[in-house]
């Protein structure tokens, strides 16, 4: 490879690094080329999949500000750079690994800490983020006592609701659970009123007599 070709392909790779979440290295070998089709279309819009050179990935890695995953750079290389939900990529690529034994899932990083292969199983274990928004929002929801209205408010005055329910939320998480809160401390009972001027009414009479 010639090398303004070689410096347009690290530029690419590093251009991947920066703009993506996370990135799980494979081994595609084994795979056909429609398999690979298949692996891409599986990904859809939450990864780009894409078969690097391992001199060429480490160059990148490094000009990107990634480290710890060099090891891992050895014999056939394909990197999904995730785009999108995490969770949805990693299942996306342990299904499909489980349908199509030759790819090997060997490790990867996210948020700049190196996972490996077990720990993207596990990530592919977890709910998705928009399930677990979903969770969340029904969590909130629950302990709000107009939560019908809500629905059919417009869709400015659910907003300004959401705003103050996170905020009580921020300040009382046990809502969160489905409760309502901590209770509101009772008011004070107003002072009993003085004696005093009846007292003294008693005593003007007295001084009259």
């Amino acid at each position: 490879m010639a090398k303004p070709e070689k410096q347009a392909a690290v530029a690419e790779i590093v251009e991947s690094f920066n703009e993506s979440a996370g990135a799980v290295l494979t081994d595609y070998r084994g795979l056909t080329v429609k398999e690979l089709q298949d692996l891409r279309r599986s990904l859809g819009e939450n990864a780009s999949y894409a078969v690097v050179k391992n001199t060429l990935a480490k160059i990148a890695a490094s000009e990107a500000g990634v480290s710890g995953f060099d090891d891992l750079l050895v014999g056939p290389t394909a990197i999904a750079f995730i785009t999108g939900d995490v969770v949805e990529a990693a299942k996306g690529l342990r299904d499909f690994a489980k349908a199509n034994p030759a790819l090997i899932i060997k490790g990867g990083y996210l948020d700049g800490a190196v996972l490996d292969a077990a720990e993207i199983s596990k990530l592919a274990e977890l709910e998705s983020r928009e399930v677990l928004m979903g969770k969340l929002a029904g969590a909130m929801l629950a302990s709000l006592q107009n939560a019908v209205s809500l629905f059919q408010a417009p869709l400015s005055q659910a907003a300004r609701v959401a705003g103050a329910l996170q905020a009580k939320a921020e300040q009382d998480p046990s809502i969160l659970a489905g409760g309502a809160g901590a209770p509101a401390a009772a008011e004070e009972e107003p002072a009993a009123e003085t004696e005093a001027p009846a007292a003294e009414a008693e005593a003007a009479d007295s001084t009259d007599a």
